[in-house]
Order: C-alpha cells, then sequence, then structure tokens
C-alpha cells in the first residue's frame, strides 16, 4: 500500500503532562470529566468544540488545552472576553503552561482543571518521512501521525507557519495512503479570483460566462479516486465556505452553468498558516467548515523549534543541488550560525539560504553571514519584531540556565527534573536542543 519507507513501527516515546478538566457550580465539580490529552481539546460556544459552553460570554472557540512535554498549555484563542488561569489572565492568543492544578475562567464560567501525570506519545523509528526531513521528536511525532492517518479516509488539516513543510505532510499522506496510485491535485486558495471562485472550485460549462470558452472540469472531478489538497485554506473567500462545505457534505459537485450534479470520490487534505480558530472568532472562517475539514489536525512545528534537525537538512538541500561533497565546505562557525538563525521562513528559508551560498562559494567555503543579515540576523542587540526578539532572548536564556543546571548537576537527568521542576522528557529535549549530554 504505503509508496514510502517510513519505517512504521514506532521506537520511543516523548512524556506529556496532560490533565482533567471538569466544570464548577457554586465552587463544587459538576458534571463530565474531560481528559486533556496530545490532541487539543478546545473549549468553546461552538457545536463542534470538545467542551461546548452555553454561556454568552464565551466565543465560539474561546481556548484550547493540550498536554505538552512543558505542562499543560492553556491557548487562548484571542477569545473576545479572555481566558483566566488562577486569575491570571493569558495573553490574548498567547499560551501558559500549567504544573500544577488551577482553576480556570472562560466568560462567566469557571472549570477546575487538574494536572495528572506523565504519559507517553509514540514516536516514529524513521529519520525521514517522504520528502519531510528530520530526527527530532517534534518531526518524529509527525511521521508517526502520518502513519496512523495515512490509510483512514479522515479530512486532514494541517497547520503552521510559512515554509515548515505543509504541502510535503499532504503529499506524504496521500503517498502512503490507498489511494497513492490516484491524483494529487493541488487547489491554491491564495490565487483563487473573486470573480471566478466557483468555476475555479466547481468547475463551469462552455458559455457559462464571458470567456468562458471551453468546459472546466471541477479538481474535485480532476482529483477522483485520489487526494485534493486545499493549500492556504485559511485565504477562502467567506462567501464561498458554505458552498464548499455543502460539496464536501454531499460529495456531488455541479459546475457553473450546468443542472447536473456529479458525484465524486476524493480524500481531502488542506493546510493554512492562520490559525483558524482566531478566524473564526472575527468571522472571517466558518466553524461548520473548520471541524468538517479538521477531522484530524497536524501542527507542523517552526525551524527554530526544531534546530537539531539543520543539521540534517543543510546535506539533504546540497544532495537536491546535485552535490552532497559540498557539505564538507562548510565550517563549525557557519553551522552555528546557521543552527543559531531564527528562520522566521523555515525550512524553506533554509533551502534559499543553502542554495545561495552553495552558488556563491566557487568550490571554496560556504559564507552566509551577508545572507543571513539581508533577511535579519538572530542576533538580540539588532532592533527587530517584538516577538522574533523575544523568542531569541528566552532562547539565550534556556541555554544559559540549562548549561549551568547541567554543569551543576553532571548531567543527571533526575536531579535536573528535580531541581527545575519541568519534566524529564522536556528537559531530555532542551539538552539536545543545545548539544548537552545526559546521565540517567
Amino acid at each position: 500500500m504505503s509508496q514510502i519507507d517510513s519505517t512504521a513501527l514506532t521506537a520511543g516515546f516523548v512524556e506529556v503532562r496532560g490533565g482533567q478538566l471538569r466544570a464548577l457550580s457554586q465552587g463544587q465539580p459538576v458534571g463530565q470529566v474531560v481528559t486533556i490529552g496530545p490532541e487539543p481539546c478546545v473549549i468553546g460556544r461552538g457545536a463542534g468544540s470538545q467542551v461546548v459552553v452555553d454561556d454568552p460570554e464565551v466565543s465560539i472557540s474561546h481556548c484550547e488545552l493540550t498536554a505538552t512535554s512543558g505542562g499543560l498549555r492553556v491557548r487562548d484563542l484571542s477569545s473576545r472576553n479572555g481566558t483566566f488561569a488562577n486569575q491570571a489572565r493569558v495573553e490574548a492568543g498567547g499560551s501558559f503552561y500549567l504544573t500544577a492544578d488551577a482553576r480556570l475562567k472562560c466568560g462567566q464560567t469557571w472549570f477546575l482543571l487538574k494536572v495528572t501525570g506523565s504519559q507517553e506519545v509514540a514516536l516514529s523509528r524513521a529519520g525521514h518521512f517522504g520528502e519531510l526531513v528530520g530526527r527530532s521528536d517534534a518531526m518524529r511525532r509527525i511521521y508517526a501521525q502520518i502513519d496512523r492517518i495515512a490509510p483512514s479516509e479522515l479530512t486532514v488539516l494541517i497547520t503552521g507557519e510559512t515554509g515548515t513543510g505543509k504541502e510535503l505532510v499532504a503529499k506524504a499522506i496521500h503517498q502512503a495512503s490507498p489511494r497513492a496510485a490516484g491524483p494529487f491535485v493541488i487547489v491554491d486558495c491564495t490565487s483563487i479570483p473573486a470573480s471566478l471562485a466557483e468555476s475555479t472550485l466547481f468547475g463551469h460549462e462552455k458559455g457559462a460566462f464571458t470567456g468562458a470558452v471551453s468546459r472546466k472540469a471541477s479538481p474535485f472531478v480532476e482529483a477522483e479516486g485520489g487526494t485534493i489538497f486545499f493549500d492556504e485554506l485559511g485565504e477562502l473567500p467567506v462567501d464561498l465556505q458554505p458552498k464548499l462545505l455543502r460539496v464536501l457534505q454531499e460529495r456531488q459537485v455541479q459546475a457553473v452553468g450546468s443542472n447536473r450534479l456529479q458525484s465524486f470520490n476524493v480524500r481531502v487534505i488542506a493546510a493554512t498558516r492562520r490559525d483558524l480558530h482566531v478566524e473564526i472568532n472575527k468571522k472571517r472562517f466558518r466553524d461548520d467548515l473548520y471541524y468538517r475539514l479538521a477531522q484530524a489536525v497536524i501542527r507542523m512545528p517552526s525551524l527554530r523549534d526544531r534546530p537539531e534537525d539543520i543539521a540534517q537538512l543543510i546535506p539533504h538541500f546540497l544532495e537536491i543541488l546535485g552535490d552532497p561533497g559540498a557539505n564538507a565546505r562548510i565550517d563549525s562557525p557557519t553551522r552555528e550560525r546557521l543552527v543559531n538563525h531564527d528562520w522566521p521562513g523555515n525550512v524553506r528559508e533554509l533551502a534559499n539560504v543553502i542554495a545561495a551560498a552553495y552558488a556563491n562559494s566557487n568550490g571554496g567555503p560556504f559564507e552566509v553571514a551577508e545572507l543571513l543579515a539581508a533577511r535579519g540576523d538572530s542576533s538580540p542587540a539588532t532592533a527587530g519584531p517584538f516577538q522574533r526578539l523575544k523568542r531569541e532572548m528566552v532562547a539565550k536564556f534556556e541555554r544559559d540556565y540549562f548549561s549551568t543546571l547541567h554543569q551543576e548537576t553532571g548531567g543527571n537527568l533526575s536531579e535536573m527534573s528535580r531541581r527545575s521542576g519541568v519534566a524529564r522528557s522536556w528537559i531530555r529535549a532542551k539538552l539536545t536542543r543545545y548539544g548537552l549530554g545526559v546521565s540517567e
């Protein structure tokens, strides 16, 4: 069935800390216990939320709870009235990590959030999956998700920043699925002209409108037996969203200018760089369409959250360029600079920098300083956007903190966990990131 050497069997686990959620009435827990695991749990007024709240001051998608290596993450989804954990307001659109029990407030509704012990999330043993490359825990978790999801008929939503490889994930799912022999049709939602939106998605008959000089089939029909991939779904015009939802529900499409419905058999995958929960709250995206498409969700990590993969990505890109031996011409200071760069354009930006440095090297050492400076080098002393500078300062603090902790404890993982008060798996990930050894 699979056309990919994914080495599907899992090897190893990463520990995450989740919890249990219950509503509070007059200070007492009531109702059903909701378990918070590694898959995001949304609290909101919308019917598709995992925890539906009948409170007019709660947003359609209010906040999201997820078990992570760093603790139970509470993420506000740019809610109208805010999310509060133990009276402290979670920054709008930001996150708050809990390692102890807390009371959570959404609108006028209170919840008791109990943090539970660690649970294990399986990781793939693969160092790549299709065109995806990386041995970090974050990527091996993605491979395990793809392995699990691909054989099914679930619709999949892939989220992540620009350049993280969302299209590669969609291709990997298709190629590892029973539909691999069928077509893989891409619909780029950023390039759909408003005046031709319906005909672009649903097709048109000859003469249906001015300029329709020939018949055009819908991409749903073109993808028959295979997969249709909606890239940058968040850019889809609002007035087109209910029509797309109806087509997905009925599995039939009607071309513009036709009175005939045509059935189709395709799998649907979508990707977006936007946070669609935030778009839902801003009434720019329909929640019913979101939950129709998000039967399974894959969140792609940014490159700055998996810098340990850069050492593997560099020779991968040089191999694509046809000169894998050029990897030997990159010295240690250059590699360190590449690892420490912020990479706002993620893997795509890294590929472009490697290609440019290779072209300029003329068989000699690689020079990347000017290339990175042109993109905004990652020095905290450099003026730049607040969020980027904040990430850099946090990364520097983490590096210094764990280097000192590692030295004081002789690299003993259990002792570092005890002193810092955070999970062993999270510390292990940080030590790997900063090239520090572990002693059990």
